[in-house]
């Protein structure tokens, strides 16, 4: 079986990811529960800086790295209340990205599994 940087190395690259972040993007500036805690005035900022940790987990890009460092998710989301509805409506919207941008099955359940580890790991309420 595939690992999850094979099955999007194969399925998606960075220009299917960059889709999918795009339209997960769309969902979040609408959205009253998590759309509030994202600067209004960076909005490029964050989805390219999301895009970038994808790139660099998922595909071995170093672009990330090289921009800001090692990870340090949990540090850089503390100043966030992030609880279970905030990281469910997180996994909502990010599985429905992937569904409008036709994230092929297999590949979407092995990056849903990834993305609920890391967003249950972002939890701090």
């Amino acid at each position: 079986m595939a690992t999850v940087e094979e099955q999007v190395k194969r399925d998606l690259g960075r220009e299917g990811l960059t889709s999918m972040v795009a339209d997960f993007y769309r969902r979040v500036k609408e959205d009253d529960l998590i759309g509030p805690m994202y600067p209004e005035d960076d909005w490029e900022g964050s989805e390219e800086r999301l895009l970038d940790f994808l790139c660099f987990r998922l595909l071995g890009e170093s672009a990330y790295l090289l921009k800001r460092g090692h990870p340090r998710l949990r540090m850089r989301h503390a100043p966030f209340s992030i609880g279970e509805a905030e990281r469910d409506r997180w996994l909502e919207m990010m599985e429905a990205a992937m569904i409008e941008t036709k994230v092929p099955d297999e590949t979407r359940e092995a990056l849903g599994a990834f993305f609920a580890q890391v967003a249950d790991f972002m939890r701090n309420q």
